[in-house]
Protein backbone atom coordinates (compact mmCIF):
# COMPACT_ATOMS: atom_id res chain seq x y z
CA UNK A 1 0.00 0.00 0.00
CA UNK A 2 1.16 3.56 -0.70
CA UNK A 3 2.52 5.44 2.31
CA UNK A 4 0.68 8.67 1.41
CA UNK A 5 -2.66 6.90 1.97
CA UNK A 6 -1.85 6.39 5.67
CA UNK A 7 -1.56 8.95 8.46
CA UNK A 8 2.10 8.02 8.95
CA UNK A 9 4.55 10.85 8.22
CA UNK A 10 8.13 10.14 7.26
CA UNK A 11 9.12 13.09 9.48
CA UNK A 12 7.30 15.68 11.50
CA UNK A 13 3.62 15.05 12.15
CA UNK A 14 0.18 14.88 10.62
CA UNK A 15 -3.02 15.90 12.35
CA UNK A 16 -5.99 13.53 12.15
CA UNK A 17 -9.43 13.63 13.70
CA UNK A 18 -10.84 10.70 15.71
CA UNK A 19 -14.59 10.25 16.05
CA UNK A 20 -16.35 7.84 18.37
CA UNK A 21 -19.30 6.60 16.32
CA UNK A 22 -22.36 4.43 16.91
CA UNK A 23 -22.28 2.72 13.51
CA UNK A 24 -18.91 2.52 11.73
CA UNK A 25 -20.37 1.55 8.34
CA UNK A 26 -22.84 4.47 8.38
CA UNK A 27 -20.15 6.97 9.44
CA UNK A 28 -17.70 5.59 6.86
CA UNK A 29 -20.32 5.97 4.10
CA UNK A 30 -21.05 9.56 5.19
CA UNK A 31 -17.42 10.76 5.19
CA UNK A 32 -16.47 8.86 2.04
CA UNK A 33 -19.63 9.91 0.19
CA UNK A 34 -20.35 13.49 1.29
CA UNK A 35 -16.70 14.57 1.41
CA UNK A 36 -15.40 12.37 -1.41
CA UNK A 37 -13.12 10.55 1.01
CA UNK A 38 -11.07 7.47 0.25
CA UNK A 39 -11.60 4.51 2.57
CA UNK A 40 -8.11 3.44 3.63
CA UNK A 41 -9.24 0.90 6.23
CA UNK A 42 -12.84 -0.28 6.67
CA UNK A 43 -12.76 -1.02 10.42
CA UNK A 44 -10.73 -1.45 13.59
CA UNK A 45 -10.30 1.48 13.22
CA UNK A 46 -12.03 2.83 10.13
CA UNK A 47 -9.79 5.35 8.35
CA UNK A 48 -11.09 7.65 5.62
CA UNK A 49 -8.69 10.02 3.89
CA UNK A 50 -10.52 13.28 3.15
CA UNK A 51 -8.56 15.86 1.14
CA UNK A 52 -5.38 16.47 3.15
CA UNK A 53 -6.39 14.78 6.41
CA UNK A 54 -7.71 11.52 7.81
CA UNK A 55 -10.84 10.84 9.81
CA UNK A 56 -10.45 7.85 12.09
CA UNK A 57 -13.62 6.23 13.47
CA UNK A 58 -14.34 3.47 15.96
CA UNK A 59 -17.20 2.57 18.28
CA UNK A 60 -17.00 3.66 21.87
CA UNK A 61 -15.50 1.60 24.61
CA UNK A 62 -14.05 1.53 28.06
CA UNK A 63 -10.60 2.33 29.37
CA UNK A 64 -7.49 0.81 27.80
CA UNK A 65 -3.94 0.63 29.18
CA UNK A 66 -2.95 3.76 27.23
CA UNK A 67 -6.02 5.78 28.33
CA UNK A 68 -6.82 4.54 31.84
CA UNK A 69 -10.05 5.83 33.33
CA UNK A 70 -11.31 7.17 29.98
CA UNK A 71 -14.45 5.89 28.23
CA UNK A 72 -15.20 6.83 24.62
CA UNK A 73 -18.82 7.53 23.73
CA UNK A 74 -20.53 9.03 20.70
CA UNK A 75 -22.11 12.42 21.46
CA UNK A 76 -25.65 12.77 22.69
CA UNK A 77 -27.83 14.75 20.31
CA UNK A 78 -27.75 18.16 21.94
CA UNK A 79 -27.53 21.84 21.12
CA UNK A 80 -24.36 22.15 23.23
CA UNK A 81 -21.00 21.25 21.68
CA UNK A 82 -17.44 21.86 22.80
CA UNK A 83 -15.63 21.19 19.53
CA UNK A 84 -16.42 20.75 15.85
CA UNK A 85 -14.77 19.98 12.55
CA UNK A 86 -14.09 22.91 10.25
CA UNK A 87 -14.12 22.26 6.48
CA UNK A 88 -13.12 24.84 3.89
CA UNK A 89 -14.45 24.54 0.34
CA UNK A 90 -13.82 26.45 -2.88
CA UNK A 91 -17.53 26.78 -3.76
CA UNK A 92 -19.95 26.49 -0.85
CA UNK A 93 -23.07 26.62 -3.04
CA UNK A 94 -21.90 23.68 -5.16
CA UNK A 95 -20.68 21.75 -2.11
CA UNK A 96 -23.92 22.18 -0.15
CA UNK A 97 -26.04 21.21 -3.17
CA UNK A 98 -23.97 18.05 -3.77
CA UNK A 99 -23.85 17.18 -0.06
CA UNK A 100 -27.63 17.52 0.29
CA UNK A 101 -28.10 15.25 -2.73
CA UNK A 102 -25.99 12.67 -0.85
CA UNK A 103 -28.15 12.94 2.26
CA UNK A 104 -26.31 15.56 4.32
CA UNK A 105 -28.45 17.69 6.61
CA UNK A 106 -27.55 21.36 7.09
CA UNK A 107 -28.78 23.56 9.92
CA UNK A 108 -29.15 26.56 7.53
CA UNK A 109 -28.29 27.68 4.04
CA UNK A 110 -24.85 29.35 3.74
CA UNK A 111 -24.86 32.76 5.46
CA UNK A 112 -22.66 35.71 4.48
CA UNK A 113 -20.49 36.52 7.52
CA UNK A 114 -18.49 39.23 5.68
CA UNK A 115 -15.19 37.33 5.90
CA UNK A 116 -16.72 34.12 4.63
CA UNK A 117 -19.85 32.30 3.60
CA UNK A 118 -20.62 29.74 6.30
CA UNK A 119 -23.11 27.08 7.35
CA UNK A 120 -23.16 24.03 9.59
CA UNK A 121 -24.18 20.43 9.09
CA UNK A 122 -24.29 17.33 11.30
CA UNK A 123 -22.92 13.88 10.61
CA UNK A 124 -24.99 10.73 11.39
CA UNK A 125 -23.73 10.70 15.01
CA UNK A 126 -24.59 14.34 15.60
CA UNK A 127 -21.10 15.80 15.28
CA UNK A 128 -21.26 19.42 14.16
CA UNK A 129 -19.31 20.33 11.01
CA UNK A 130 -18.71 23.91 9.91
CA UNK A 131 -18.50 24.41 6.15
CA UNK A 132 -17.09 27.69 4.92
CA UNK A 133 -15.81 29.51 1.87
CA UNK A 134 -13.36 32.40 2.25
CA UNK A 135 -14.71 35.57 0.67
CA UNK A 136 -14.12 38.96 2.34
CA UNK A 137 -11.10 37.77 4.31
CA UNK A 138 -9.29 37.44 1.00
CA UNK A 139 -9.82 41.21 0.59
CA UNK A 140 -9.06 42.18 4.21
CA UNK A 141 -12.73 42.22 5.28
CA UNK A 142 -13.41 40.32 8.50
CA UNK A 143 -16.46 39.27 10.50
CA UNK A 144 -17.84 41.53 13.22
CA UNK A 145 -16.38 40.96 16.66
CA UNK A 146 -18.45 39.05 19.21
CA UNK A 147 -21.21 41.15 20.71
CA UNK A 148 -21.73 43.22 17.55
CA UNK A 149 -23.96 42.66 14.54
CA UNK A 150 -23.82 39.07 13.35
Amino acid sequence: MQRDKWPAPERGLVLTHFLTVRDVARAREFYAGVFGGEVVLEENPCIVKVANTWIIMNPGGGPTPDKPGITLKAPERTDTVSAFMNVRVADIAAFSTEARAKGAEFLTEPIDRKAELRCYMRDPDGYLIEVGQATGMLEGIYADRSGTSQ
